[in-house]
């Protein structure tokens, strides 16, 4: 029984009207029962004499032979042992009237079938042998099942890909079962699809295997949808973190006071300048200058920007939990009105209350310890009943 591996060729040539430019091949793998001996001599190579002259290993019972003819020494013990492929191969009865075993291992380049022998006898395989022969290894290594070798040359492979071989690389990494290999080429052809396209390697997938284009267009879309989610998620977090930090600039505001506005048993800031304690402090004083002033809001109507101090003031009693002792106005007066009329807020209020706190929450974790305690600290003092604005 010989394995053999198949390249594109036997399929079909990608043609082209230009300068044909060198292919990377992909692998088809199949078993075959039979195959013919070929009584061809021996060629000398370094891997072929280290194995011959070594006197710490007995003489060589087998022949791998390979496309060109070149007959490999080899050791059916050290074979066996990295290969359990070839140690179902070596065990099998020799046929009758043959006296010597001979693996053939065909399909690729016979510097190739070197490279993986050596592989086989020193587990290494060095970069020289992986620029030129790292596909080869890489096919080599999954008909024969030799893990190690195998993610040495997804790595590889994988430093390697460009443009022009992103999708034979893939073609390869399917049919050789490497995950790996196969994500990276997908990510690099999502993000270059526009060149990708224009290759020979496109055209003559799309021609010979069109439910692997349909795969590649199916990820790309995920991977647009995906990238929309993270961006809507992070649009949706920054929100919910500066409604978390007008929260705290509430509460400042309240209980320290800042520039012109502040509680009334506090003396006003002599900085003039803007707040650099929150970002958001200059436009909650001004919501606030505009809550205490506006008419329509006095005539028992109210503008947009006094409802959304109205819906900030809501929030903060909805996430307070010092309602005794907290100095931001109408505080505990929502969360009575809430109790005696027996008001259930919708599911949506609900929502943005756990998002605003869970912001909360991570935004804390991210400060330094001193200033979480400064935090802690600035907490508690009278009921506020009113500003003081300048």
């Amino acid at each position: 029984m010989s394995i053999k591996i198949k390249t594109a060729n036997h399929f079909g040539h990608r043609t082209s009207t230009k300068k044909s430019r060198p292919s990377v091949v992909f692998f088809f793998f199949s078993l075959s029962m039979e195959h013919k001996d070929n009584n061809l001599n021996s060629t000398s190579s370094p891997v072929i004499s280290a194995i011959s002259s070594s006197s710490q290993l007995p003489d060589p019972d087998v022949q791998i032979l390979t496309s060109g003819g070149l007959r490999i020494p080899a050791h059916s013990s050290i074979l066996a042992m990295v290969s359990p492929v070839l140690e179902n191969v070596i065990e099998r009865p020799l046929k009758h009237g043959s006296s010597e075993r001979v693996i053939p291992i065909l399909g690729v380049p016979c510097d190739a079938v070197l490279a993986f022998v050596e592989y086989l006898y020193s587990s290494r395989c060095t970069e020289e042998q992986m620029e030129k022969y790292g596909i080869h290894l890489l096919a080599l290594s999954h008909v024969y099942s030799v893990p190690q070798l195998k993610q040495r040359c997804t790595r590889g492979v994988s430093q390697r890909l460009t443009i022009e071989n992103v999708v034979d690389l893939l073609q390869l990494a399917r049919l050789c079962d490497a995950p790996d290999l196969y994500l990276k080429c997908m990510k690099q052809i999502a993000a270059h699809f526009k060149a990708v396209e224009q290759t020979e390697g496109w055209k003559f997938m799309q021609n010979h295997d069109p439910w692997l284009e349909l795969d590649i267009l199916q990820f790309i879309d995920e991977a647009e949808s995906r990238k929309k989610k993270t961006r809507r998620h992070r649009e949706e977090q920054s929100l919910y973190l500066q409604l978390s930090e007008a929260m705290e600039c509430l509460e400042h505001i309240c209980t320290e006071g800042c520039t012109t506005v502040g509680p009334y048993d506090v003396e006003p800031a002599k900085r003039k300048g803007p707040c650099n304690k929150y970002a958001t402090c200059q436009g909650v004083q001004m919501l606030i200058k505009h809550f205490a002033l506006c008419k329509r809001r006095a005539n028992g109507g109210g503008c947009l920007r006094c409802k959304r101090m109205w819906q900030l003031l809501r929030l903060h009693s909805s996430i307070c939990d010092q309602h005794d002792s907290c100095r931001v106005p109408l505080c505990r007066q929502f969360k009575l009105k809430a109790e005696q009329q027996k008001m259930s807020d919708d599911a949506k209020w609900k929502l943005l209350v756990r998002k605003v706190l869970s912001a909360k929450a991570m935004s804390s974790l991210s400060l330094p310890k001193r200033k979480r305690e400064e935090l802690r600290e600035t907490m508690g003092g009278h009921v506020l009943k009113t500003f003081r604005y300048c």
